[in-house]
């Protein structure tokens, strides 16, 4: 019996894997397209400001999550459905376009690849619950943040405020933490960041972060609670200071240009979600002792 509920919760868990491969595939589509929906609809708003008249506008072909059909980028070749199964299809044309045998960038794989790990520790963390499923929410976000973030430095508020909003009435419910927490997490994740990044202004008389990191941890406040915090400040600062430098020593990057730091934000955020109560005793104990 005890082999039957073992088997049966292993079923379960690879069950939510593959399904966050599928989730995977649909979060490719929304980081590379969202930010050029979002760049059109700005282009519109602009010219519609400046009253210019629709005979003097670009015409645009119609352009969102669903249309037009996936296709190289390369030859133009429309990716059928077989051509565009999660992570078999990779493996299957051994990473090249059928047309043009072009490579194809193995981030798409290893977005859904990593969609499908997150998903899988998610359902094995939390088993059949609504903590499970919200948790499955809070990470598909996260990730399609992150990569965002990455390519385009920018944290797009139509979808870091819906989820932000998705926390705080959770918290009616204490899924991850009451409502007194999560409004004081809201609140506190955004003025956090907006006084250092004023604060940073002032001394530097440059923008050290955007104003999207600041939604970011509202939305982690909001979650989690205000006292998984200072947690997560800690843990994305250190992260993040330690991959910068390795950037600039092996990369030659330029220690000047821009650096995304919500992947740091997320990346911590979901480790608290995981570990919170128990990196927050380590963290406590440790000062306790110094």
């Amino acid at each position: 019996m005890i082999d039957g509920i073992e088997s049966s919760s292993l079923a379960f868990k690879l069950a939510i894997g593959v399904l966050g491969l599928l989730v995977g595939s649909f979060l490719n589509v929304v980081i590379y397209r969202l930010p050029i929906m979002l760049e059109r609809d700005w282009r519109r708003e602009c010219r519609a400001f400046l009253g210019l008249d629709s005979a003097t506008t670009v015409a645009e072909e119609s352009f969102n999550l669903a249309v037009p059909g996936s296709q190289c980028p390369h030859c133009g070749k429309p990716i059928g459905v077989l051509e565009n199964i999660p992570l078999l299809s990779y493996l299957h044309l051994r990473g090249r376009c059928s047309g043009c045998q072009t490579l194809i960038t193995p981030r798409y794989p290893l977005v859904e690849l990593l969609t499908a790990v997150l998903s899988f520790a998610v359902a094995a963390r939390f088993g059949p619950t609504i903590p499970m499923l919200a948790a499955l929410v809070l990470t598909w976000t996260l990730v399609a943040l992150s990569f965002i973030d990455i390519d385009q430095q920018l944290l797009p508020d139509v979808i870091t405020l819906p989820v932000l909003w998705l926390g705080l009435w959770l918290s009616v419910f204490n899924v991850f933490t009451d409502s007194q927490n999560s409004i004081i997490g809201a609140v506190a994740g955004y003025l956090i960041l907006w006084m250092v990044y004023w604060l940073f202004k002032r001394l530097t008389g440059k923008e050290g972060m955007g104003y999207g990191d600041f939604k970011l941890l509202a939305l982690l406040g909001a979650w989690l609670g205000w006292s998984y915090l200072p947690l997560i400040i800690i843990l994305s600062s250190v992260v993040g200071a330690l991959t910068g430098i390795l950037m600039i020593l092996l990369l030659r990057r330029d220690h000047r240009g821009p650096m995304p730091f919500g992947p740091y934000l997320a990346a911590a955020g979901w480790l608290a979600l995981f570990w919170g109560d128990r990196l927050n005793a380590l963290y406590l104990g440790w000062l306790a002792h110094t």
